[in-house]
Order: structure tokens, then C-alpha cells, then sequence
């Protein structure tokens, strides 16, 4: 009886104490702005019972009756909040420190930046909103330490070169991994010719909320083998709970050229060639006893005049065509038309935007429209289930020209001589000229490159418990591209057409995955533990199709259907599939030691089945010595520091996507189809593995009016990917394999001030990053790109290797290069070009970057500028030989080199001895390699914001006025047309740092309205 009584009164205590048990959720903001604070601390006092906010600053926690939650979190005010008979307790903390609570989107979920261990790279969507370039990438330029970004030349739509801690791959990709709401997007290069197109342009820059770079291995590792290039994290733009927003922008730009070299007119190419065919013709005289007519033509006593007409055919002497500026077009600019929409309440919120643009390039025919839209989406159904989607849809019209190497690209109308008229005098477009008039090209052809491109998402979350949650997404990246070229019969000189042509591709790209994983956010105490695990699938399609025809019947039909001749066809498809695991676990103890460990398994269709699987291991700590009781006397000055360090590996696949199978090729034998062997298996084809190591400071200053960070790495990349040779007795020239080493290191040094606060603010940032990169074995092979660049051991990727020019013998006026023997060095010089040897001349990789901006406001106005630095790589001038020949031949000429060329003897200059037809240092060497640093003003910004007294009158929210320039000022010592060149036609991994008649970066005002209501 008394055994039963017993039972009783402990289960009526039991349910007792079960019912006074119950849910507390709420929001925690800041008392400064509002914004939510993800990552804050909630524990109920005297017990190890607590959670963390989430990334929208909300918390749900299981709490027994008359509690009391604790709210910590680093940089504010720690607050106890009683809870009584509430149910939700939302607060608002006060901070003590600026700067330290910024949530920094990391793979596969968010970390506060005062937690990191790892180093990455933000950049916000406000500082590249509104920028007068086709894809964010390029508006990224010159904000974040370590990242080398580079336009090749100034088309538009174009390839852009990203470099994340250096290039660490010979035949792989050296690009960054890119993540658009979590997932992994398509950046092929899909275009038919060798310039290369830009799948990031498809993405409207306005939409962005942040950008993420993933740097070093603790960062990047999650995302395993396709990691050790970095990771570039987009995040999309979210709704907000409350009234909807409609936001209005519209800008206008005009565009011209950043420079200009400047080039022989008229009268100075006469008399330039004119003093050049003396020279050679008393150099004739002297040598061989005979005149330039007779030893040229087998014709005596001809003259300069003659001798023009033979080369050029009509020529006018009074004529002075500014072929240069012919290459632009006179309306270059945008027009750029935004609206978007959010709002929504604490179960639904969306995003919506709209956007139009038309770009106008400098050069003639180039230009990029763009219509794009976006819907974003999420729901919280109740509080365990949530979902969302993203959902954007864009169309693009890129008109495009033709590569850099080809006569018919507008860049290369500054090859012909100024006396001959782009026009006769009947306004028709000369045919006569010495090379190909381009002009022709322009008004006779057209090529266009339309692609449509779908990168969305959906997701859903179960939150299991108030600290473990589950997530689920699936997303489709499609892209469809068709170029379509024509040209008309006048210009089948060019393209071997008869009666005009042309050719059409067509490339879909179907990308879709899934990543399904488990988080779990505890708190315990001093103890916080945040862990990720889960697995992804990524599938990639592709299928192209090209037709080539001739034979048209009149320039007014320009499709192929109306061709008689088909010339060619054919058809492609390829695949791969990857299949991952992955893990991470992020540990705090006492809000200042930080531990985190992370790893992936990745499995791919790409490595040979021996090696099938690969597993990307890192790991990383952090200490925050400011949380340290010692430090509490010097919190005034110094108000943080942390110390972090991390070690781990990252992989790089290869682009091939069959690359370690054994392929056959369908051949035909006369009429009969047959097979024959292409390319030999490699069962043991691997990753490229990217051992990185990372040590790093964060310090703030002040009360944080003064915060940075300054990291030290080291990547040892080992199995680099090479087609390498192999002998002739296998049936094969090259086999691809796992072979080589490379090594980059360096340091990078990120500082931002808040200068003044008050009425008048006034905030600085500087990035600055070294890296050096280096080949440490690639087996003895050496591999040559672009025009004397190459791949070899002991040298960074891409060195210029050639023939050292060693400037002008005063005496005579002859080039002069040195011998470098490497059997007898030493400086000897000498005049005949074939007995100097090939050395090492320059480096196309810059010695450092960075970029400078501040923020300068005062009440309404605000002024925004940027300054973007490279400093110490060389550019060769693939062209020097046309362009800067000593008139060897008759393309036009710099005018500096006219003018500072040799005359006579005494003289001292770089510039030889002008020589009609006779090589005088127009050979390739050293002599075109020059110094391509440059200072730019990449951006400046100044705009109003009209106080709410006047917008509420007219029923907006706000209402801002605004002028914009990009690349408005460049200092630079190169003297051809921009600093910032990679001619398109030679670009890769080795061939780099080229310039051959590269169309200059463009300078673009805009003047722009916004309004929101």
C-alpha cells in the first residue's frame, strides 16, 4: 500500500514538473540598426540547457516555469531576461564593440565572423550594385584581398580571369568554384571560337545579397575536390517581414575608352616610311651595290612613291584616316532599368525583381542585353517544417566579334596605313586597302550569341528540435546557348566562303543536384557546438550541335535554311557526375577557443575506377586571447584580437570529362564507318591535392574604429594534371596523368578604419596580397603557350622565355640583343638575332595587389571611391612586330617609336635604326615585354538621399540621385592601350599577360535615379 502511495506521488510530481515545462521562442536584434543578430548565446541560467539564434536572429528553446535566459553574445551586452508567463521573448542587445557580429555565409550554412577559423573573403551586393559591366565577377575587382581578377581587353560579355591565392594548375582550371544558393552553377566557356564567353554574365548583380570567397582549407575543404582554386559563395537577396517595398532604379551611361596609344597620323606615316625606305636603300648601296628598286623588285631608280603604290595599291598622300578610332563606336554606353518588390510577414516572405539592360560596347557592333528575373520564396508552414524556392530566369543578346588574331576584328583597322581612306569618294567602303578594311566585316556580318539560362532551387527544413535540424534542396542550373554567325559574300575573302555563309552552334546544359544534410547547434554551458553532416549528388549534360553552310543567294538572307551549300555539321555529348559526403563540426568553449574540423568524400565519373574516391580532410583553431581576463586592462585599445591557424586539403578535378578512359573515334575509310583507338586509359587518374596552410591575426582597435587581418599561407599542390608525351611504340602521343608539384605562398593584409562618426562619417578599407607562384617539378617536361610564355621547373606558370633585346648600337643603329650562352655567361651582346640564346624575361604574375576605397557621408550626400592596384607583372605585345617593327613593313606605327628612333651615330635610344623590309628588332624578344602596373579609380560614386520631409510628400520611401564612373582615371607606364590586357585568342593557364591589338577597358559616367515606395 505504502509502496503504491509511493508510485503515485512520484508520477503526479513527474507530471507536475512535465507541465510546467514549455517552448520559449523569440528574435534577438541590435539596439543600433535593428538588423538581426544570428549566433547569439541563449542559455537558461544555472543549468547547461541553451541553443544559439539562426541566421534570421530567431531561437526556439525548451524551458522549465519561471526561467531565466541568459543572452550572450561577443561585442554586446550580455542581458538576463526573466520569463514568467511568456511564451516568446524577443530583445533587443546593445553592443560594446562595432564590427564583430558580421554572418558570413560558409559551405552548406553561416558562421559569425568573430568565430571563423578559416579565412574568407566577403564582399557585399551594395558594393557592386549598379555597376556598368556585364557580370559580378568583374565588379569584384580590386575587394578582397588575394583575389586577382582580370578583363582581358574591353568586349563585352567576355571570359574573366579569377585567381584566388594563385594559379595552381598547368592543364586543369585555375578558376574558383562558384555557389549560387547553394548550389554549384555552370561556368563553361561554351563559345565556338577561341574568345571565350562569360556564363556569369546571365546573373544580375542586383540580386546579390553577399558574396563569400572561400580562401584557405578550413574555409574550402567541405567542398572537397573542387576546392583548391577557392569558392565563390552567392547569396540572393531575401524578403523581410513587413510592409511590402517596391524599390525603382534606372541609369543611364556613357562609355569611351580608358586610353588611347597614339599612332602615326597622315603626313608623320609618309615621312616615317619615307625616311625608313632611305635608310635601307643606302644600306643597299653601301652593302650590295645596288639600289632598294633593284634588290626588292629587279626594277632600278624606282622611288618611295613607286614603291608605295607596288605594296599598298592606291594610296593618297593628302589622306590622314584615323583607322584607330574607327575601331569605336560613338554611342558606346547603358541602359539599365530595375524594379523589384519584397516584403511579407512571419510566415511568408519573398523577394521579386525585374531587370533590362543594354549595353552598348566601345568598340563598333559590340553590345549586351539582358532581361532577367527572379522570384524568391520562403514559408514557414509551422514551427518544425519551413520551405522555400529560388527561381530565376535570364535572356542575353551578346553581339560579338571576332577574336583579336583576326584581320576582321575592329582592333586591327590601326594596322593600316592613314593614306588610304576607310571610304572612296562615292561612299563606298574601300576595298583596296594593304590588309582587310574590318569596316567591311562590321556592316557585311553579324554574329550573335543568345543564351537563356535557369538557375533555381527548393528547399525544406525540419527542425527536429530546437537544435538539430534537417535540410533538404534539389536545384537546376539550364543553359541553352546558340550563336549564329553570317557573313555576306563581301566578306568571303576572310572566311573562304562562297557567296557568303555562316554557321550556327547550339549547346544545352542541363546541371542539377541535391544536397540533403543534418545541422546541429548546442549549447552546454561554456560549450557551443555547431555540426554539419550530409551528402551531395551533382549531375552535368551537355549536348552541342553545329552546322556550317555557304552559298547564299543575296545579303538579305542571313539563315541557313537559305544556304545551298551545307559544308559541315556535327554533333557532341558529354557527362560527369559527382557523389559526396560531408562533415563538419565547429566547437567554442568559453566564447574564445575555437576548434573546428571538417572533411569530404567525393566520388566522381571523372577519376579512373582506381581512384574513384578522394577524401578532402582540414582542420583549424582559433583562440580569442581580447575574451582573456589579462587583456580586460587594454580593451579600450586593444578591443579584439584573435590568433587562427589551419591545415588541410582541397582537390582539383580535371576539365576532361573522359580523361581516364581508354576512347575509340569513329573514322571513315573512303565510304565504310570504322573505330580506331584516340586515347589510352589511365585506371589511376586522380585529383589534383592542394595541401594549404593558414596563419592568421584579427585584430580591432579602439572599441573596433580600426579593424584587420593578416594572414600568412602556404598551397603545395602535388599529382598536377598533364597531358604528358609518351612513346611513339604505344600507338600515342600523350597520355594524361597525375605528375608534377606546385608551390604558391604569400601574405595578405586587410585593414578598415572608421575614420570620423558623427554627422559627417568618413570609413577606409585597404586589401593588399602577395603571392608567389612557383613549378616545382613537372617530370622534365616543359610547355610553351601564348607567344613565349611557358611552363617549366624552377619558374612561375606562364614566364616569359625568349630572346633578351639588348637595345641600340650607337654607332650604327642596329638592334642589339644578349647572347646568353648558357655554356659561357656572361653580358656580350650581338646584332645577329640567331646567335642569342632564350632566357627568362619576365613574369605575367603580379608581385601584388589590392585596392583602396572609402566612404565619405554627410547628411544626405555620400561619396564612394575605389582604387584598385596591380603592381609588378609584364604584358608582351604579340603585335610588337607589326606595331613597332622600325617600319620593317607597312602597318602603321607608335609615334613615340618614330620619334625616338636611332639616326644617327651618337645617338642614344632603345628605338633602332628605322629599315624598310630589313629585320632591325622586330624579332620576337624582350624588346616588346614591358612593365604593366597600374594604379585605377575602378569606381567613384556620389550621390543624395532626399530627406523623408520631401519623399513623404511625394509617397515614396526614399528617393536618391546618383553619378557613377568606372575605370575614370588609370596611371600606368604602359605605352599601348591598357595596362589590364589578356589578348582572347591565347588565354589558358600558361598563356597569359598577352597583348595583341586587344581593344582597351572601358570608361564608363552614369547618371542614375532610384526610388523606393
Amino acid at each position: 500500500m505504502k509502496r503504491g502511495l509511493l508510485l503515485l506521488v512520484a508520477g503526479m510530481l513527474f507530471l507536475t514538473s512535465y507541465a510546467q515545462e514549455k517552448v520559449i521562442s523569440g528574435k534577438v536584434t541590435s539596439a543600433e540598426d535593428g538588423s538581426v543578430l544570428p549566433g547569439v548565446n541563449v542559455l537558461v541560467k544555472g543549468t547547461t540547457n541553451g541553443t544559439v539564434t539562426d541566421e534570421n536572429g530567431s531561437y526556439t528553446l525548451s524551458v522549465g516555469a519561471n526561467a531565466t535566459l541568459v543572452f550572450t553574445f561577443i561585442g554586446y551586452t550580455s542581458q538576463e531576461i526573466e520569463i514568467g508567463a511568456r511564451s516568446s521573448v524577443d530583445i533587443q542587445m546593445a553592443a560594446d564593440a562595432k564590427q564583430l557580429s558580421e554572418v558570413v555565409v560558409v559551405g552548406y550554412g553561416t558562421q559569425i565572423k568573430q568565430d571563423l577559423t578559416g579565412n574568407i573573403a566577403s564582399v557585399s551586393g551594395k558594393e557592386i550594385q549598379n555597376q556598368p559591366v556585364p557580370s559580378f565577377d568583374q565588379a569584384m575587382q580590386g575587394r578582397a584581398a588575394g583575389v586577382f581578377i582580370e578583363s582581358g581587353n574591353g568586349k563585352l560579355g567576355q571570359g574573366i580571369k579569377v585567381r584566388v591565392r594563385g594559379a595552381a594548375s598547368v592543364s586543369a582550371s585555375n578558376e574558383p568554384l562558384y555557389v549560387v544558393d547553394g548550389i554549384i552553377v555552370t561556368t563553361d566557356n561554351l563559345s565556338s571560337t577561341d574568345a571565350p564567353t562569360n556564363p556569369l554574365a546571365n546573373i544580375n548583380s542586383n540580386d546579390i545579397e553577399s558574396i563569400q570567397i572561400l580562401k584557405d582549407a578550413a574555409a574550402a575543404a567541405i567542398y572537397g575536390s573542387r576546392a583548391a582554386n577557392g569558392v565563390v559563395i552567392v547569396t540572393t537577396k531575401r524578403g523581410k517581414s513587413g510592409k511590402t517595398s517596391f524599390n525603382v532604379n534606372y541609369m543611364k551611361g556613357f562609355s569611351s575608352p580608358t586610353r588611347k596609344a597614339k599612332w602615326l597620323d597622315g603626313p608623320q606615316y609618309y615621312q616615317a616610311f619615307k625616311e625608313a625606305f632611305d635608310n635601307t636603300d643606302a644600306i643597299l648601296q653601301r652593302d650590295e651595290g645596288t639600289d632598294f628598286g633593284d634588290y626588292m623588285y629587279g626594277e632600278p631608280g624606282l622611288t618611295f612613291d613607286q614603291v608605295l603604290s607596288y605594296e599598298l595599291g592606291d594610296w593618297n598622300k593628302d589622306a590622314n584616316e584615323n583607322w584607330a578610332n574607327d575601331a569605336y563606336q560613338k554611342d558606346a554606353g547603358i541602359d539599365q532599368f530595375d524594379f523589384s518588390a519584397s516584403g511579407g510577414n512571419e510566415k511568408t516572405k519573398f523577394y521579386t525583381s525585374l531587370q533590362f539592360s543594354d549595353q552598348k560596347g566601345i568598340l563598333i557592333n559590340d553590345r549586351f542585353k539582358k532581361l532577367s528575373a527572379r522570384a524568391n520564396l520562403d514559408h514557414k508552414a509551422s514551427d518544425k517544417i519551413s520551405f522555400g524556392l529560388n527561381f530565376s530566369l535570364s535572356r542575353s543578346v551578346n553581339n560579338r566579334l571576332a577574336d583579336d588574331n583576326e584581320f576582321t576584328t575592329p582592333m586591327q583597322l590601326l594596322a593600316l596605313p592613314p593614306i588610304q581612306p576607310a571610304y572612296l569618294e562615292d561612299g563606298t567602303l574601300n576595298t583596296n586597302t594593304v590588309y582587310f578594311n574590318g569596316l567591311i566585316k562590321a556592316k557585311h556580318s553579324s554574329f550573335e550569341t543568345t543564351t537563356w539560362r535557369n538557375i533555381s532551387n527548393i528547399y525544406a527544413v525540419w527542425q527536429i528540435t530546437p537544435e538539430l535540424s534537417f535540410r533538404s534542396e534539389a536545384g537546376v542550373d539550364l543553359l541553352n546557348q546558340n550563336e549564329n554567325v553570317w557573313n555576306g559574300r563581301e566578306v568571303d575573302s576572310q572566311t573562304g566562303n562562297v557567296k557568303g555563309g555562316g554557321y550556327s552552334t547550339y549547346d544545352n546544359v542541363l546541371n542539377y543536384s541535391t544536397n540533403n544534410y543534418f545541422s546541429l547547434n548546442k549549447v552546454i554551458g561554456k560549450h557551443s557546438i555547431e555540426a554539419t553532416a550530409g551528402m551531395s549528388f551533382q549531375k552535368y549534360e551537355r549536348n552541342s550541335n553545329t552546322l556550317t553552310a555557304q552559298t547564299l543567294p543575296s545579303s538579305a538572307f542571313r539563315t541557313l535554311v537559305s544556304a545551298s551549300v551545307i559544308t559541315d555539321g556535327a554533333s557532341s555529348f558529354t557527362d560527369y557526375a559527382f557523389l559526396s559526403y560531408f562533415a563538419r563540426a565547429n566547437y567554442k568553449f568559453n566564447n574564445r577557443y575555437l576548434l573546428s574540423l571538417s572533411g569530404r568524400v567525393d566520388g566522381s565519373s571523372k577519376f579512373g575506377k582506381d581512384e574513384r574516391y578522394g577524401f578532402f580532410p582540414a582542420a583549424s583553431a582559433g583562440w580569442i586571447i581580447s575574451q582573456e581576463r589579462f587583456m580586460e586592462d587594454i580593451k579600450g585599445t586593444l578591443s579584439f584580437l584573435k590568433l587562427r591557424v589551419s591545415t588541410g586539403l582541397t582537390g582539383n578535378a580535371p576539365t576532361q570529362n573522359f580523361a581516364a578512359l581508354g576512347l575509340y573515334a569513329a573514322n571513315t575509310y573512303d565510304i565504310d564507318p570504322g573505330i580506331a583507338p584516340s586515347q589510352p586509359a589511365n585506371n589511376n587518374l586522380k585529383w589534383e591535392t592542394t595541401l594549404q596552410t593558414d596563419i592568421g591575426i584579427d585584430f580591432g582597435l579602439f572599441n573596433d574604429r580600426i579593424t584587420g587581418e593578416v594572414d600568412y599561407y602556404t598551397k603545395h599542390t602535388t599529382d598536377v594534371l598533364l597531358n604528358s608525351n609518351v612513346p611513339g611504340t604505344s600507338g600515342f602521343l600523350t597520355r594524361f596523368i597525375n605528375i608534377g608539384e606546385i608551390e604558391n605562398k604569400g601574405f595578405e593584409f586587410v585593414i578598415n578604419t572608421q575614420n570620423i562618426v558623427g554627422t559627417f562619417s568618413w570609413s577606409s578599407s585597404l586589401n593588399f596580397a602577395r603571392n608567389r607562384n612557383k613549378i616545382l617539378n613537372l617530370n622534365g617536361n616543359v610547355i610553351e603557350g601564348g607567344y613565349i610564355n611557358r611552363a617549366v621547373e624552377g619558374q612561375p606558370i606562364g614566364v616569359f622565355y625568349g630572346v633578351e633585346y639588348a637595345g641600340v648600337n650607337p654607332d650604327n643603329g642596329d638592334a642589339l640583343f644578349y647572347v646568353n650562352d648558357p655554356a659561357n655567361p656572361n653580358r656580350n651582346t650581338t646584332s645577329n638575332y640567331n646567335e642569342a640564346f632564350r632566357t627568362v624575361l619576365g613574369n605575367p604574375n603580379p608581385k601584388f595587389i589590392g585596392g583602396f576605397s572609402n566612404t565619405l557621408s554627410y547628411k544626405g550626400f555620400d561619396l564612394n571611391f575605389l582604387f584598385q592596384f596591380v603592381y609588378g607583372n609584364d604584358v608582351y605585345n604579340g603585335a610588337g612586330r607589326f606595331q613597332r617593327a622600325n617600319f620593317t613593313y607597312f602597318d602603321n606605327q607608335l609615334v613615340s617609336d618614330w620619334k625616338n628612333s636611332w639616326r644617327q651615330p651618337g645617338d642614344k635610344t632603345d628605338v633602332p635604326q628605322a629599315r624598310l623590309f630589313l629585320d632591325n628588332g622586330d624579332q620576337e624578344s624582350s624588346r616588346f615585354l614591358q612593365d604593366a602596373s597600374y594604379i585605377r579609380l575602378k569606381t567613384l560614386s556620389l550621390g543624395y538621399n532626399f530627406p523623408s520631409t520631401i519623399t513623404s510628400r511625394l509617397s515614396m520611401q526614399s528617393l536618391r540621385l546618383y553619378v557613377a564612373a568606372q575605370n575614370l582615371l588609370t596611371i600606368t607606364g604602359y605605352d599601348l592601350n591598357d595596362p589590364e590586357v589578356n589578348t582572347d585568342y591565347l588565354a589558358g593557364n600558361i598563356g597569359q599577360g598577352n597583348d595583341f591589338y586587344a581593344a582597351p577597358q572601358i570608361k564608363t559616367v552614369s547618371f542614375g535615379v532610384n526610388i523606393g515606395f
